[in-house]
Parts: structure tokens; C-alpha cells; sequence
């Protein structure tokens, strides 16, 4: 079974909107149009079998309509193959609450990005819902390291992680983008031996670029595989979860050039999904 941790879907009135706006942002072409039928398409198309949603929550408001959107999208999971996790805003007033109704609507975990959010991963506003985010047993996935589309801003470090850990305790954590986009060489130095899970989304390969000449060359080229491999070596195979990143990178090309890997088959077959089988039960 393959499953893609990592995607993001639209309303499909919204997706016509929404994904122009975060191409100019980025500077990037998104590789589907960020419907739940595209995914669907693409995922038919590259042989995944399960993509999981991650919506994000932008400013507090959201939270809830998110959150139902996202039960919608799990009940008809069995038909399509696609699930979503919650989502949580850290300055959403009843938090608590809210996250006992993620759990209560059946969905495994919820989303943070500190980046659109505005608060950093170790903010006590973070701090608190990783704590009862534990408490719930729901899983925890973050936008981690620097994000193409906020040049400069880093609102999860690997020390941040560190000390997010050491403040709140056990929790089911898994920092997307290899531990750190742009941060690798942190994330080997500081997350080796921490309790966390990595997802491969948007890290091998190379940034698909507008044609507007915002990038150099030098600057597509996102981590090596020499350094790719040795994270996942070092660090251990049954720490780490497929994802796309998804309209972001193409599934088809994304699960090519990771099957294209000097890896074991057993090694490959626990990160294209046993890892995620066992972690969230699909």
C-alpha cells in the first residue's frame, strides 16, 4: 500500500482562487488544480492508494467549518481513498474543546503551521495544544523549516522542536519536510535522537518554478540524496512517512524518484506506507 501523508485539497470554488494566489506567492507551478477530483486523478495516475488532507487554519475563525469540511471528507474516505486530519489555530479560545471534537469526529490528527499562523512551535500558544493533543492521543503533523512561499520567516526549528519536547512531554509528532525545509543540516545535528517522525514531502528533487525568473538555477535544487539517505539511515526507516506535499509536487514524480532510491524493499515498503498503517491504522 502506498499512502501520501502529506496533501492539501481546496472547495473546488476556492481551489480556482486559492492556488493562483500561492503560485505567485512561491513563485511555483502546482503541479494538479488543488480539487479533491485532481487528487483523486493524480493519485490513480502515480499508484497511491490513500492521501491524507492537511488543512490548515489561517486566522481563528476557520477553525470549525475546517473541521466539519474535514469529518465530510473522512466519511466518504472508503470510496475515494482520501482522509483529512483537523486542524487547531493557537489563539482559538476553547481549544480544548474543539480538539476533543477532532477526536470525537474520528480523525487520527491534526495540522499545524506555524508559518501561516504566526506562532512560533515553541510559543505556549503551540505548547499547550501539543499538550492536549497527547492528552487526546491524536497525532500532531508541522510544517517544519523554512516555507517557499514566507522567504526568511522559520517559525519551527529543530531547537525549537527540542525545546517544544522537553516542555510538554510525550506526543505523536511528525515534523513534515525531512524534520526542516532548508534546515537539514539542524535536523541532523539536533532531531537524530528526539521522539519524532519525518515526512519526505517536498525534499528530494528540485523546486518547479514559475517562468517569471525569480529563481536562479543554483536555487531549485532542494536537499541531495546523499544527505537524504544518511538522514534515513542515521535516523532509522521506521521514523519516516511518504508524502508529496501535494498539488505542490506531483505524486507520479514524487514516488518515482523515491522508488528510484538505493534502499532496501523492506526499508522502502514501511515508508511508502507500513510506517503510516501502523501509525494512524489505515
Amino acid at each position: 500500500m502506498v499512502i501520501d501523508i502529506h496533501t492539501h485539497t481546496f472547495p473546488d470554488k476556492l481551489a480556482a482562487t486559492t492556488i493562483p494566489k500561492l503560485e505567485g506567492m512561491s513563485h511555483t507551478r502546482a503541479y494538479v488544480d488543488g480539487t479533491a477530483a485532481g487528487l483523486r486523478a493524480s493519485m490513480e495516475r502515480a499508484g497511491v492508494d490513500v492521501s491524507l488532507v492537511l488543512p490548515v487554519a489561517t486566522n481563528p475563525r476557520q477553525v470549525v467549518h475546517v473541521n466539519d469540511s474535514s469529518a465530510r471528507i473522512n466519511d466518504q474516505g472508503p470510496e475515494t481513498g482520501i482522509y483529512s486530519f483537523g486542524c487547531i489555530h493557537p489563539d482559538f479560545e476553547d481549544y480544548r474543546a474543539e480538539l476533543a471534537r477532532v477526536k470525537e469526529l474520528g480523525m487520527k490528527g491534526i495540522k499545524l503551521h506555524p508559518v501561516y499562523q504566526g506562532v512560533d512551535f515553541d510559543d505556549v500558544r503551540t505548547l499547550r495544544i501539543l499538550d492536549r493533543a497527547a492528552e487526546l492521543g491524536l497525532v500532531v503533523l508541522a510544517h517544519s523549516g523554512l516555507d517557499i512561499g514566507f522567504p526568511g520567516q522559520v517559525r519551527v526549528t529543530p531547537q525549537m522542536v527540542v525545546h517544544a519536547l522537553r516542555e510538554v512531554g510525550p506526543v505523536t509528532l511528525i515534523l513534515a519536510h525531512m524534520g526542516g525545509w532548508r534546515n537539514w543540516d539542524q535536523v541532523e545535528e539536533l532531531l537524530q535522537h528526539e521522539p519524532v517522525y519525518l515526512d519526505t514531502s517536498y525534499s528530494l528533487g528540485s523546486i518547479n518554478p514559475l517562468d517569471d525568473g525569480y529563481y536562479k538555477p543554483e536555487d531549485l535544487p532542494m536537499m541531495g540524496e546523499e544527505q537524504f539517505l544518511r538522514i534515513i539511515r542515521n535516523f532509522g526507516p521506521e521514523r519516516f512517512l511518504f508524502g508529496t506535499d501535494s498539488p505542490w509536487s506531483g505524486q507520479t514524480e514524487s514516488l518515482e524518484r523515491f522508488q528510484a532510491l538505493p534502499l532496501g524493499e523492506e526499508e522502502k515498503a514501511a515508508i511508502l506506507g507500513g510506517n503510516a498503517q501502523r501509525l494512524l491504522g489505515f
